[in-house]
């Protein structure tokens, strides 16, 4: 999965000389957080809501509201705008952008390609991208396991959902809090199977088991805990 999946293409920009006004002006009638700040076509910055209202408690302390409102349409954006932007590009997997924003701590990334600005990706980008990766918004059973890190581990669960009349959605998996030679597992699945059946088995089959069962209706439902034996996690 690349940026270029998730990244908006339709970007809303302002040049250097918009007054502040206008992009606030921008940001609430759009629903936007983040404005690209080009001249011509070269990207000079980035404007967020975090910078317009770190900009405005300093001046808001001596001016009334009238007096701010005249000092953000006299005020270029230019003045407030972040200087130092990081990008990224089209093909780069939309994970390494999540984790650039993360460790940068911002709140969306412009996407650049030979010099031109070509999108924005956004932390809500990155948060539709795990929606749609997982697949929850389609329903199925959610299997949380713990298991060992070993060639076929994750192959053997599969058979058994398989077996049970189910398809595999999605698989996720990490190392992170789990003790060494062990990793835990996220499998949703889709279609319709016997789920009394599979929940048992996995139940007897692995030491910890979270099963979850999410049924769509008109696109939203609650998730319903299935039938099972919980236990606490080896080695955390």
């Amino acid at each position: 999965m690349f940026v270029s999946h998730w990244m908006t293409r339709k970007v809303l920009t302002m040049s250097p000389d918009d007054s502040v006004t206008d992009a606030v002006k921008l940001m609430k009638e759009k629903g936007i957080k983040h404005i690209p700040v080009l001249k011509g076509s070269k990207l000079k910055g980035i404007l967020s809501d975090r910078d317009i209202k770190e900009y405005s408690p300093s001046k808001a302390t001596t001016l009334d509201v009238y007096e701010l409102h005249y000092l953000f349409a006299r005020t270029k954006v230019k003045e407030i705008t972040k200087k130092k932007v990081i990008t990224t590009t089209p093909d780069a997997s939309v994970e390494e952008a999540a984790m650039t924003m993360f460790d940068a701590g911002v709140g969306c990334l412009p996407v650049m390609e030979a010099g031109v600005l070509v999108g924005i990706i956004s932390d809500r980008d990155i948060f539709r991208a795990l929606v749609d990766i997982t697949g929850v918004r389609h329903g199925g059973k959610r299997i949380y396991l713990i298991l060992e890190d070993r060639p076929g581990s994750i192959k053997e669960v599969a058979d058994i959902i398989r077996r049970h009349g189910f398809q595999l959605q999605s698989i996720l998996t990490s190392y992170e809090r789990v003790k060494e030679g062990f990793r835990s597992v996220v499998i949703r699945t889709k279609g319709r199977g016997n789920s009394k059946a599979l929940d048992a088995e996995l139940e007897s089959a692995y030491k910890t088991v979270s099963i979850s069962t999410r049924n769509v209706l008109g696109g939203s439902a609650p998730f319903l805990r299935s039938p099972k034996k919980e236990r606490e996690q080896e080695g955390r």
